[in-house]
């Protein structure tokens, strides 16, 4: 018990630990790109053993359910981050 106590310190300060402006602005994009639209993935293979196989995910961020504006997402996205606006327009693709 006593280790776990003296390690909650140290894990505090990590999570809490700055980001610079443009770290921010690249970790918020991501961000705003998923509150766009759905994200798919699709994998296709073929192994010795099993022979074809495929898979399709699809992901909802809860930004893209809520109907949130992607650049408002980035632009509170980065200030939560950095305490201040951002210091570039996302990159949207």
């Amino acid at each position: 018990m006593r280790l776990a106590l003296s390690v909650l310190p140290a894990l505090a300060a990590c999570a809490s630990a700055p980001v610079t402006p443009e770290q921010a602005a690249e970790i918020c994009e991501y961000r705003a790109r998923d509150a766009q639209a759905p994200t798919t993935d699709v994998i296709v293979g073929a192994g010795s053993d099993t022979g074809l196989f495929g898979a399709v995910s699809i992901g909802l961020s809860s930004d893209f359910i809520a109907g949130r504006d992607p650049i408002e997402v980035y632009e509170q996205c980065v200030f939560e981050r950095t305490g201040a606006a951002p210091v570039r327009p996302p990159v949207l693709r």
